[in-house]
């Protein structure tokens, strides 16, 4: 995972709606409340809020399948995980 304090706000939104979860979810997965979570989303830069509580978002995400790609040039971003075959 990227640093904590350089995910931004978009980078979880953008997770959010890859891994296709509803603010409610994310938040309950993450253990925080709705309002917080909109609060990070609305971030222009790095995401708002407590370091545990965007760790915490960071870690819910990463479960649900979702990679924070980190500064490369192009910008910060997210991608998904590639699925094992069935």
């Amino acid at each position: 995972m990227s640093e904590i304090n350089q995910i931004s706000g978009r980078q979880i939104a953008a997770g959010r709606a890859l891994a296709r979860l509803e603010q409610a979810e994310l938040a309950k997965a993450a253990n925080i409340s709705v309002p917080t979570l909109r609060r990070m989303e609305a971030s222009e830069g790095p995401a708002a809020g407590l370091a545990n509580n965007v760790a915490a978002v960071c870690r819910a995400l990463e479960a649900a399948g979702v990679i924070f790609v980190a500064e490369n040039g192009e910008g910060p971003g997210v991608r998904l995980r590639k699925r094992a075959p069935e």
